[in-house]
């Protein structure tokens, strides 16, 4: 009887688990685009659970069509110029720029990539991400080529380590960055399928 409760409580934790999380997370984000409801007057603000996600969108793809055309880009230019003589503006949004145009660069191979090393020492492998090549200084003081590596800790993959690793000692991985992520955040249960055949076993020593 005793197992078979055990048996039972695992099996509801395995259903309510992950989808309570999937609704908090939902819910925390569809909180957070709901505040664009707030460049509305109070007294034309209508009470319609949703709509700040709706209006988000909206407000996101009209900057965007407005920032591709010529005179946008102006604009846009314009108040970066402004910007970047507030002395503690223009660091703070000078690096979340460059993060962003990092990222979402179609050109980028930020977090696109996940890897293997060697880390934190020789024989001990991490599953990593890829986020860049390194340039000037960083690259001309090391002798072999690096690569900037960011290694998530578990569970939290939203903190982690950055190390500049030789790219002859990385292993590019065939899985995803979904399935890495996964295999981060689950402690290493969630594994990938396999996409390469099991090897054949070593013939018996005689």
């Amino acid at each position: 009887m005793t197992l078979l409760l055990r048996r039972w409580l695992i099996a509801g934790l395995l259903v309510w688990l992950p989808l309570g999380v999937t609704l908090l997370v939902i819910r925390f984000v569809v909180g957070l685009l709901d505040t664009s409801l707030l460049l509305i007057p109070p007294a034309f603000r209508p009470e319609i659970p949703g709509l700040g996600v709706l209006l988000s969108i909206v407000l996101v793809l009209g900057t965007g069509a407005i920032a591709a055309n010529y005179v946008g880009k102006r604009f846009v230019l314009w108040t970066e110029a402004l910007l970047a003589r507030i002395p503690l503006v223009r660091t703070v949004y000078g690096g979340m720029k460059k993060l962003a145009e990092t990222i979402f660069s179609d050109q980028s191979v930020s977090f696109r990539q996940p890897i293997l090393i060697e880390y934190p020492r020789k024989g001990i492998w991490s599953v990593a991400f890829l986020t860049g090549s390194p340039i000037g200084e960083v690259q001309d003081k090391t002798a072999d080529h690096v690569l900037t590596c960011f290694v998530p800790t578990t569970p939290n993959p939203t903190s982690g380590f950055i190390v500049l690793v030789p790219e002859k000692d990385v292993i590019r991985l065939k899985m995803s960055v979904e399935e890495a992520m996964r295999l981060v955040i689950s402690l290493g249960v969630v594994t990938p399928e396999r996409t390469d055949p099991p090897a054949d076993p070593p013939p018996p020593t005689p």
